[in-house]
């Protein structure tokens, strides 16, 4: 037995059994490794078959040594003595095979690793099916990709059915609208749309609004269905200057698909939740006097604030301080009753109401009196009107400006209110209620002269109607 790396001890010349018949001799022990001709020490591996080689050699002596000698008759026997040769031991002039490999090896190569067996295997195949997990991960979206460009997109067929009420916001693009499509339930699928798009010469414009189309459309039905404006829906009112809330909520359900009744509910809200000043107790003066598209399924408290909103734009665009932002409305709603349809009177008539807050002087205006009384069509007052001091708005009987406003200015009122036109006038009188025509006075004797004219105009038949 080798032990370790030791070097193997040569063998002497007692070691070995002579022959003494025809059969080899049974050793009696283990015959030990031949040592390379150079002496040098054997490797491992060398020692390994070595160490093999002996041990089948003496397995092989030892069943020659139990089957013993034949026996034959000795006339049989041969007249000379045959020479045998030693079935298992090497020829000893003759190097054996891992002599030769030994003699031939390089004495410094690295000994050979050993097989790792069924664990190299398990290894192995660990590696293999973690790169091809990898591979896979990276090269998904590439593979995606490529099946997706030739797999037609999803897409229903014909213009589709029922009723669905789409809406292109302010600043979509395409590839917003093909995917509210799709949520919408009006087309199957993005690309179905969006490819499309990218096909069209030129590119199609979509406006903002509400449209009529109708689920399970085809891309193609769609986008015909978004570029005919007979399809658009469109929720418009008026809201001319000068109109005064319970009017303007009539024109705003007329419009629109908000019940009335909604519309009066929303506006008795406490005005703070809408941003109104604090001193404010309506809606009155703050619903901006213009044309509206709004969006369907708005609902009343919303389609006011966008009201709101609007004349709250006018206020910053006129460069009102929001503290300021409740005196100007009342002016101005005044102005804007006040003045008529002359634009150029504006200015002029906010004059005459500043110099007399100025002065201490009563603002004298029918339009306030006339609000009061709920009359809110006419300018024209009675004595007993004007002198009923409990009416708050009443301008005549109270000093200063009214409790509120008297209607909704406009743009041209509001620039008035904080711009008036320089002059020292603290009269005015309308003298053609058809042309509008108004005269500006500074003293009472000028002013008396004005309404004077104003009674002969009034007097004629043709100009009744415009003075009952």
């Amino acid at each position: 037995m080798l032990a370790g790396n030791e070097p193997v001890r040569a063998p002497r010349s007692s070691d070995a059994a002579p022959r003494t018949s025809p059969v080899a001799a049974t050793p009696t022990g283990p015959a030990q490794p031949q040592p390379p001709s150079e002496g040098r020490p054997l490797t491992r591996r060398e020692a390994r078959e070595a160490e093999q080689r002996q041990a089948a050699e003496a397995e092989a002596a030892a069943v020659l040594a139990e089957a013993g000698p034949p026996a034959e008759p000795a006339s049989s026997l041969p007249l000379f003595e045959p020479i045998v040769a030693d079935p298992v031991a090497p020829d000893p002039a003759r190097p054996s095979r891992a002599e030769r490999r030994a003699v031939n090896a390089d004495p410094y190569e690295p000994e050979k690793p050993k097989r790792r067996g069924a664990w190299g295997c398990l290894v192995g195949l660990l590696i293999v099916a973690a790169l091809g997990a990898g591979a896979y991960f990276f090269l998904q979206g590439p593979i995606n990709a490529v099946i997706e460009r030739f797999t037609p997109a999803a897409d229903f067929e014909g213009t589709g059915t029922g009723e669905v009420v789409f809406m292109i916001h302010d600043g979509e693009n395409g590839s917003d609208i093909a995917t509210n499509l799709v949520d919408e339930g009006v087309t199957a699928s993005y690309d179905a749309f969006y490819d499309l798009l990218l096909e069209q010469s030129p590119e199609p414009e979509f406006h903002p609004g509400a449209y009529q189309l109708a689920e399970e459309m085809s891309a193609q039905a769609a986008l015909d269905a978004l570029q005919d404006p007979a399809n658009k829906l469109e929720q418009t009112f008026v809201i001319p200057e000068g109109t005064s809330l319970p009017d303007a909520l009539v024109a705003i359900s007329e419009g629109t698909d908000v019940p009335l009744e909604n519309l009066q509910a929303a506006a008795v809200e406490p005005p703070a939740s809408y941003g109104l000043p604090a001193e404010a107790t309506t809606l009155e003066g703050f619903l901006f006097p213009a044309t509206y598209t709004l969006e369907p399924g708005l609902d009343a408290h919303a389609v006011l604030q966008t009201l709101v909103n609007r004349q709250f734009e006018a206020l910053d665009a006129a460069g009102v301080p929001a503290d300021q932002r409740w005196r100007t409305i009342v002016l101005a709603s005044i102005v804007q009753r006040e003045a008529g349809s002359n634009l150029d009177d504006f200015p002029k008539v906010a004059r005459v109401f500043q110099n007399r807050l100025d002065q201490g002087i009563n603002l004298e205006s029918d339009a306030t009196v006339a609000y009061g009384t709920g009359n809110t069509h006419t300018v024209w007052t009675t004595d007993e009107e004007r002198a009923d001091a409990s009416n708050l708005y009443n301008t005549y009987a109270n000093p200063g400006l009214p409790i509120g406003p008297i209607g909704n200015p406009g743009d041209v009122a509001i620039n008035a209110a904080i711009h008036p036109a320089d002059g020292s006038w603290l009269f005015f009188v309308p003298v053609n209620l058809a042309t509008g025509e108004t005269v500006f006075s500074t003293t009472v004797e000028e002013h008396e002269a004005a309404v004077e004219r104003l009674q002969e105009w009034c007097a004629l038949d043709e100009n009744a109607a415009y003075c009952e």
